[in-house]
């Protein structure tokens, strides 16, 4: 998980540097289409790629993620990227309530407390502030609803399917969904740079779904979602790193946050940790 939130910190990078000519059909769908061809070629021999365990859900999930990161797209490159982030990181909120409403998951008061902190730690992080633009913070925000109930789909499918499944009907639908409008006008890239980007947009892409889907297999879909929360960090320490931003107090104590929510999750209620101590117990006993 903390391998995927770093590999989707430098796609938002490389979302907002794109060129103006670019438009979010075109970041979408070269996304989408390249990785269905990669993930085609890749588990093409092994037989029928496109076999899974529950369809329909397979492609609410394919579907609900396009949105959502065609939504996220629009943020991004509508408003400042700190405000794109701190919108779209309220999912792992609104992953706990679908998690509750549609699949019935536990949540304990302490765990709603890590929720609740990590998304304060975003907002401390980059100072949110009400931007000029309705349009990208209404996508941005919308994006973050969409996003938390990808992931709790994608915690029900996979249970049943493997990972690189799950992000081949991703592409799938995503591909299909943005070849019309992508076609209409295509825009392909002209200078080295541009090819550069774009192939560091469907690698950075591919790889983080995959390790992102991956990790859904061992912890709940609100967890998971806390954990990928860490982007906002990664994406500050780029922006010191190779934009010049100066450490703040804010940084510093927004990561604290989201970092020590996400870590304290697990001693909250039934999560991960506190399944290893009982079966440590367990096998003690037995001993």
């Amino acid at each position: 998980m903390l391998a995927s939130a770093l590999l989707f910190s430098v796609l938002d990078g490389l979302i907002k540097l794109m060129g103006p000519a670019f438009r979010t059909w075109d970041i979408a769908f070269y996304r989408f289409g390249f990785g269905l061809v990669i993930l085609i070629g890749i588990l093409g021999w092994r037989g029928n790629p496109f076999k899974v365990h529950n369809l329909k859900l397979m492609l609410i999930r394919g579907l609900t993620g396009t949105v959502t990161f065609l939504l996220l797209v629009i943020a991004i490159r509508m408003i400042p990227i700190s405000t794109a982030m701190v919108l779209f990181f309220s999912f792992p909120a609104f992953a706990a309530l679908f998690s509750f409403l549609l699949f019935g998951e536990h949540i304990s008061t302490g765990q709603i407390g890590c929720v609740l902190g990590a998304l304060l730690g975003a907002a401390i992080l980059f100072e949110y502030q009400v931007s000029d633009s309705l349009w990208g913070q209404a996508a941005g925000l919308t994006s973050g609803i969409f996003a938390g109930l990808t992931v709790c789909l994608i915690k029900k499918l996979r249970e049943t399917n493997g990972a690189p499944v799950i992000y081949l009907y991703f592409c799938l639908l995503g591909a299909a969904i943005t070849f019309p409008a992508f076609i209409s006008n295509p825009q392909l890239p002209r200078f080295g740079i541009d090819w550069l980007m774009t192939g560091g947009i469907v690698f950075t892409a591919l790889s983080a779904q995959l390790l992102m889907n991956q990790g859904f297999k061992y912890c709940k879909s609100w967890e998971g979602g806390l954990i990928l929360t860490s982007e906002v960090v990664f994406t500050s320490l780029l922006g010191i790193m190779f934009l010049g931003e100066i450490f703040s107090w804010r940084f510093g104590f927004g990561s604290l946050l989201i970092v020590g929510s996400a870590v304290f999750s697990n001693f909250a209620g039934d999560g991960t940790i506190c399944y290893v101590k009982k079966a440590v117990r367990k096998r003690l006993r037995h001993i």
